[in-house]
């Protein structure tokens, strides 16, 4: 089982993934900052339509303002919905450059253990020789 993941993990270009993870971060970032722009320049509550009209057409713009009311009101709504989407994605893209960056620095960390335990090998293997030879 951890053969088929280290085989995962081997085939994923790090480098390019490290180097697009700054990228995400940023391009997640301008988003959110777009959406709450964009969102301080729109009212919070929905609009109205004042009623005066007479007779017949005052049932007809009710149904219309009622309408209209429903709509601004589910306008808000995902309006809050996308300000709330786009919060989670800016928040996991700064969690995967986080990731991204402890997994390049563990990677340098196993390399160096690699390099140290081939090393210390290397040592065991001269040592044992050497204890051979003077046998």
């Amino acid at each position: 089982m951890a053969a088929g993941w280290w085989t995962v993990l081997r085939t994923v270009p790090w480098s390019d993934v490290i180097s697009a993870a700054p990228q995400v971060a940023n391009g997640a970032r301008r988003l959110w900052d777009t959406v709450n722009r964009n969102r301080q320049g729109m009212p919070d509550e929905p609009m109205g339509v004042a009623p005066g009209m007479a007779g017949q057409e005052e049932d007809v713009f009710d149904i219309l303002i009622r309408s209209v009311e429903r709509n601004d009101a589910e306008i808000t709504d995902l309006r809050n919905q996308m300000r709330s989407a786009s919060e989670i994605i800016a928040n996991l893209a700064d969690q995967n450059a986080q990731l991204i960056a402890k997994m390049d620095a563990q990677r340098q960390k196993m390399t160096w253990m690699g390099a140290t335990a081939a090393l210390s090998g290397l040592l065991s293997v001269v040592a044992l020789v050497l204890v051979a030879v003077r046998t």
